[in-house]
């Protein structure tokens, strides 16, 4: 997420771009059914072939889930309060997740939501010391073996808190980001840098106990096909610079000096190696419409964990509630809980 909403020019720096800068989907992936309220007319596509919808949809079904697996879903609902308001548990229930990760939660105590916590018995909350400030939450039916809120390493705690939260479960490593953002201006990119290089090692060492799901707003465009407009954004507009994108693909594809590290693979480009499809829409200068994005919101997992996927998927209808939409994974249920 870009760091201030209000400023003229967060990630969007060449949003007001043509349209015909915007590129071209070639996705299959099934849909959700969604009925919307008049409030929002606009059903069409965007010229990446992701729909414009302005508000969420009440009415919302998705395709059963395969047998014998979890449902993950990972949502940047940019600030609980807020999409609670704007239909937030219209998609809850109809994507009924075993285990739910939020980010840019904005929180400033354990929420007290009885729907919530009747759902999801074992919830974990990350919370900022600053107000209303990042977030991040691990909603799960399932209880974990462990639970951690802490970056190993990290020369300032205090800047780690509302940004991850560790679950260990039999079969895997869940770990939920927040991840710092670079900064208007990159300003905070030597920020980032550090916790890259403290996460990088972090992930890399609970890989080697057991396999890794990484997932949540992890505040990167990792390649051009992952935002619309990458040549004026390269290196000028926060994640998308040369340290942020080597930094993510260091995880995928371990460099050299990093003797015995397991690689990991971003699920849903593998699965779509094609697709210019974005989880995230400035609310600014029409981008929704215009299907100008960033895909910032995703699943990394050790490679050895991949062959049990069955599905991942951007929910791109579900917008409206937040600026950004939810990514869902399912993946065998031993898999993760074990027997």
């Amino acid at each position: 997420m870009p760091p201030k909403r209000k400023a003229p020019a967060k990630r969007e720096a060449s949003s007001s771009d043509d349209e015909d800068n915007a590129p071209q989907s070639q996705s299959t992936a099934k849909k959700a059914k969604t009925s919307n309220d008049s409030s929002s007319s606009d059903t069409g596509l965007a010229p990446n072939g992701q729909p414009t919808n302005k508000v969420l949809p009440v009415d919302i079904s998705f395709p059963p889930r395969v047998e014998g697996t979890l449902r993950l879903a990972t949502w940047n609902i940019c600030g609980l309060a807020t999409s609670q308001k704007k239909g937030f548990k219209y998609y809850v229930e109809a994507e009924d997740p075993d285990i739910l990760v939020l980010t840019e939660t904005k929180v400033n105590n354990i929420p007290v939501d009885p729907a919530l916590t009747a759902r999801f018995p074992h919830c974990t909350w990350s919370i900022s010391d600053k107000k209303t400030y990042s977030g991040t939450a691990v909603l799960s039916k399932y209880k974990p073996l462990s639970v951690d809120t802490t970056l190993p390493g990290h020369p300032d705690p205090t800047s780690v808190k509302g940004r991850i939260v560790t679950v260990e479960f039999e079969g895997c490593y869940v770990i939920a980001t927040y991840v710092v953002n670079a900064g208007q201006g990159l300003k905070t990119l030597g920020a980032k840098n550090i916790w890259n290089q403290h996460f990088e090692t972090y992930i890399r060492d609970l890989d080697k106990k057991k396999p890794v799901i990484w997932m949540g707003d992890l505040n990167v465009a990792p390649t051009a096909i992952d935002l619309a407009n990458p040549k004026t954004n390269w290196n000028k507009t926060p994640g998308y610079t040369k340290d942020e994108t080597e930094a993510f693909k260091n995880v995928l594809e371990p460099p050299e000096s990093a003797t015995d590290a397991g690689k990991f693979v971003d699920v849903w480009r593998q699965r779509h190696p094609e697709d210019h499809h974005y989880t995230y829409f400035s609310y600014r200068f029409n981008c929704r419409s215009k299907g100008l994005g960033w895909r910032l919101d995703m699943y990394v997992l050790s490679e050895r964990l991949v062959e049990r996927v069955k599905m991942c998927e951007i929910r791109s209808e579900i917008y409206g509630a937040s600026d950004h939409v939810p990514v869902v994974m399912e993946i065998e249920r031993e898999a993760v809980v074990g027997n």
